[in-house]
């Protein structure tokens, strides 16, 4: 059988699966009521199970690769072996002042081959310090990576996820459970899994977000030094009445900015708080990634992993460990997770938002071809896939005088 005929009938396995409960829900992808609805990955980018391991094992190279002092050498030698097969390669450079080409635009998304991102990258979100940057070997070697490489090459360090909120509704989990039955040829686990994935609702997800996003930001102005940015963001909480005013100040919430790597650099905060600004991004992820509970959690979703705190929004995520989703039948393979940058967009509306993110890495040599980078709207965004029940909106810093994150968005460079 060639690969693109086991594409299909993992694609095949991919369509049961989704039929039985794991396609986004209209709350889950968007409250406005939107049904906007995705199969598995694999199926809507043409990926053969053989490639879904390669961008698995490659996400995890990125992540090992971005740890302090780690190198190729320190990878395990299976991780490794994937990632020489998956023939990823790093994007050539692009002339600093060569404008790009105009974006594919279809539905709610935009796309375009890599390199016409780097043209755009360079005219509109490299400024540092107000001047253009060309895309160096480096960042073009982080962009290589896919979705998770977009985001890593615009925040600067590889994305931790620490700071993450989501919203979850508990009352309509409780009432769902109750008052509704699994659908024929459903199991309980499936039944648990769906109900607990179409109670979170990522458009109030990602403002929570956005207003505490808009909070640090107002504290980090004047803030010369940590202790008074601390207090101030203390003093703007309270004004607000926020439940993250009681968080532990050991917590990842008050830790944030002192372990950004950039605050510390010279070229980049030097240890003033008011030299930094509060961006966004999201990670799209399956729930059951704990290998001590049961299986069927494992295939269909643990209902109780992953839930933000109900008062403060904060989504626990130091047990997520960048794990698939378990096949429910034989020849299943899922991708483990998937990334889209925000930045600073000011746009009010979440509608007309642009999200930024990327099909798979950069392969044009093999089956897996070229990576294409997509702009999407929230509502396009948001509805993900099969292959995940969670999606987080994160907070991260980078300086300001980095524009990666430009206040307007202009999609598809129309």
């Amino acid at each position: 059988m060639s690969k693109r005929q086991s594409f299909l009938a993992v694609a095949a396995l991919g369509a049961v699966v989704c039929t039985t409960g794991f396609m986004p829900s209209a709350s889950g992808a968007d409250s406005s009521g939107a049904k906007e609805k995705k199969g598995s990955y694999a199926e809507t980018h043409g990926l053969t199970a053989e490639d879904v391991k390669n961008i698995n094992a490659l996400n995890e190279r990125a992540l090992s690769l971005s740890r302090p002092g780690k190198s190729p050498a320190d990878l395990s030698p299976s991780t490794g072996a994937f990632s020489r097969d998956a023939g990823r390669e790093t994007p050539p450079a692009e002339p600093l002042d060569r404008m790009p080409d105009a974006y594919r635009a279809y539905g709610g998304r935009a796309s375009t081959v890599v390199n016409n991102y780097i043209r755009k990258w360079q005219q509109v979100y490299s400024h540092r310090d107000g001047r253009k940057q060309q895309m160096t070997e480096e960042q073009r070697e982080k962009l290589s990576y896919g979705c998770v490489g977009i985001t890593w090459v615009n925040s600067g360090p590889y994305p931790t996820n620490r700071l993450a909120f989501a919203f979850f509704d508990e009352n309509k989990y409780e009432n769902d459970l109750k008052n509704t039955r699994p659908r024929p040829n459903e199991t309980q686990a499936e039944f648990e899994g769906r109900i607990a994935k179409d109670s979170f609702d990522e458009r109030k997800g990602f403002k929570r977000a956005r207003d505490v996003a808009s909070i640090m930001n107002k504290s980090l102005e004047n803030s010369h030094d940590e202790a008074t940015y601390i207090e101030n963001l203390k003093r703007e909480l309270a004004n607000k009445n926020d439940a993250l005013l009681y968080e532990d100040s050991r917590s990842n919430f008050y830790s944030a900015l002192r372990n950004t790597p950039s605050f510390k650099e010279r070229d980049g905060g030097n240890y003033d708080p008011s030299k930094m600004k509060a961006v966004i991004y999201s990670k799209h992820f399956w729930s059951g990634q704990d290998w001590w509970s049961s299986s069927e959690k494992r295939k269909y979703g643990d209902p109780d992993a992953f839930r933000p705190d109900q008062d403060t929004g904060l989504v626990d995520m130091s047990k997520d460990r960048n794990i698939s989703r378990s096949p429910a039948k034989p020849g299943e393979r899922w991708v483990n997770f998937d990334y889209g940058w925000f930045g600073a967009q000011t746009e009010a509306d979440a509608d007309k938002t642009i999200w930024t993110h990327a099909n798979h890495y950069h392969a044009p040599n093999s089956d897996v071809g070229p990576m294409r980078v997509y702009e999407s709207k929230f509502r396009n965004w948001s509805a993900g896939y099969s292959d995940f029940d969670r999606g987080t909106y994160v907070i991260t810093f980078i300086p300001k005088s980095w524009s990666t994150a430009p206040a307007k968005v202009e999609q598809g460079w129309r």
